[in-house]
């Protein structure tokens, strides 16, 4: 099947470690900031930012594909600013037999260089690149840098 990468870096205002801070906190951060996006995410093993956790995202009633995405952290270290984490259950692995994503957050002036990219596996031909979830990554950076800046 058809396989391939996406990478977007987006530029925002926020210093990177507050910026990394939200990404750290987005189980308690998302779904009260961006209660348009996100419904719930659920902590279900570890502490949510450790190596091996297992968190289960509920997204709002607007997104279109995906209303359920369970990841587990692959990797993430903190002094560097990055998180990579897989796909291990829900919607997206409908479209994707694979899908793996890392954020990565960069010291860039006043702000930040933020870095996502994501590596996935078609589970059919027919299926198109997960550009929409690439968009909604750029959206996603731009709310975060919004509300960092105005918190």
């Amino acid at each position: 099947m058809g396989s391939g990468q996406l990478h977007v870096e987006v530029e925002v205002k926020s210093p990177a470690d507050k910026f990394w801070g939200i990404i750290r906190d987005s189980a308690s951060v998302f779904p009260k900031a961006f209660p348009q996006d996100y419904k719930s995410i659920e902590v279900l093993e570890g502490d949510g930012k450790a190596p091996g956790s297992v968190r289960l995202v509920t997204y709002s009633e607007g997104s279109p594909m995906i209303k359920v995405s369970k990841e587990k952290i692959d990797a993430a270290d903190d002094a560097e600013r990055w998180v990579a984490y897989s796909v291990i259950d829900g919607d997206l692995l409908k479209y994707y037999k694979v899908f793996k994503g890392k954020v990565n957050v960069i010291p860039k002036g006043d702000g930040s260089l933020v870095k996502w990219s994501c590596d996935f596996e078609k589970a059919s031909e027919e299926i198109p690149d997960p550009n929409m979830i690439k968009e909604f990554a750029v959206k996603n950076f731009k709310d975060m840098d919004a509300f960092v800046l105005q918190a």
